[in-house]
């Protein structure tokens, strides 16, 4: 699926991108950043937009659902600054081994 039948199956549900990433516990800028990258849509984010869209095509309340869920929010992804050092993942280890 492409970011384009993502935005048609969200809106199909009644929701807008922001709403959706809400329902889902996501960064709303993660899933808009979909529409920058050539490549499919992550396959989670597919299934789980086309099936609200169809449980809104069938009378099902799917907010209930997701309630039920007690999902944690998306924890943001921290970037190290411009010009600051990046730790090697084994650079104590190095470092105890002389």
């Amino acid at each position: 699926m492409d970011y384009d039948e993502l935005v048609r199956n969200i809106g199909k549900a009644g929701l807008t991108i922001k709403e959706f990433a809400e329902l889902i516990k996501a960064n709303p800028n993660s899933i808009t950043n979909l529409a920058n990258k050539e490549k499919k849509v992550p396959k989670n984010l597919a299934i789980i937009a086309m099936l609200l869209g169809e449980l809104v095509d069938n009378q099902i309340d799917y907010k209930p659902l997701f309630k039920r869920l007690n999902l944690e929010p998306q924890k943001a992804r921290v970037e190290k600054g411009f010009g600051q050092p990046i730790k090697e993942k084994n650079a104590t280890h190095k470092q105890s081994k002389k």
